[in-house]
């Protein structure tokens, strides 16, 4: 039984969510007062009801009265003609019409008192429907400034994430900019050093940069034994050897042999 309230209140829970979140307080606003418009219509034909049938009742006093008034002539002219038998009935019809204008002014009076409190109740409705009507207004223009408030918060909302996206993938794009750069610099370097082969340079073998490595060593030295020659701090530089060719020492000791 617990497990089936517990149903029943989410069930409620999520219809009450869902009919928050679909009603319009401009839209039930102006069903309010449509409503109290019709309220008040219906007491302003009550009313209307009401003064016509005072109307009505006044109509019939006055038919009644003018009867009664000619009941009373008659008695009098069968008076002046000696017919107290006609007087008499005369007179007893005009009691009788007495009797239906005393029923007919109390209901007057009933109607008039009803008539006199809806005229009450009808103005006191048309003051709380204005009240209602200019509240309503300001309720309204209060709830769409609101609303536009809210989505100025919501856009800012999303221009700052869209912001801060944009910064992440900026961020992110530098990243990945500077480790491609720093792999770039190592390759170079390691190209350089000899410890990777150069596919698009100049297609020597590790014998061949050897070599290269080994004349240019030779290079410097016979530039710093000119150097020396020149400033007289040593004897000219001897000539490099050559592949194949013995040098000047191996040439002297064979010219002695010779000899």
């Amino acid at each position: 039984m617990s497990v089936m309230k517990r149903l029943s209140g989410i069930v409620q829970a999520k219809a009450n969510k869902a009919l928050d979140k679909a009603e319009n307080p401009n839209e039930m606003l102006d069903l309010s007062y449509e409503k109290q418009i019709e309220n008040l219509q219906k007491i302003r034909r009550a009313l209307a009801d009401v003064v016509t049938a005072k109307k009505r009742l006044e109509l019939q006093a006055n038919t009644l009265q003018q009867q009664a008034d000619k009941l009373q002539d008659q008695a009098k002219q069968a008076l002046g003609q000696n017919r107290e038998d006609l007087a008499r009935e005369a007179l007893n019809r005009r009691s009788a019409l007495a009797d239906q204008l005393q029923n007919l002014g109390t209901q007057h009076q009933q109607v008039e008192t009803q008539q006199h409190q809806l005229e009450t109740t009808a103005a006191r409705m048309q003051t709380q429907v204005d009240a209602f009507r200019t509240k309503k207004e300001t309720l309204k223009a209060s709830y769409t400034a609101s609303k536009a408030q809210a989505s100025i918060g919501e856009a800012m909302s999303g221009i700052s994430e869209s912001m801060t996206d944009a910064g992440m993938t900026l961020q992110r794009a530098e990243d990945k900019i500077t480790d491609m750069q720093a792999r770039a610099g190592a390759l170079d370097e390691l190209i350089d050093s000899g410890a990777l082969p150069d596919a698009i340079g100049s297609g020597q073998d590790d014998i061949q940069r050897q070599l290269n490595a080994t004349s240019q060593v030779g290079q410097v030295d016979a530039e710093l034994a000119a150097l020396k020659a020149q400033l007289g701090t040593s004897e000219p530089p001897a000539a490099l050897p050559t592949s194949g060719q013995p040098d000047a020492a191996e040439a002297g000791d064979e010219d002695g042999q010779a000899r």
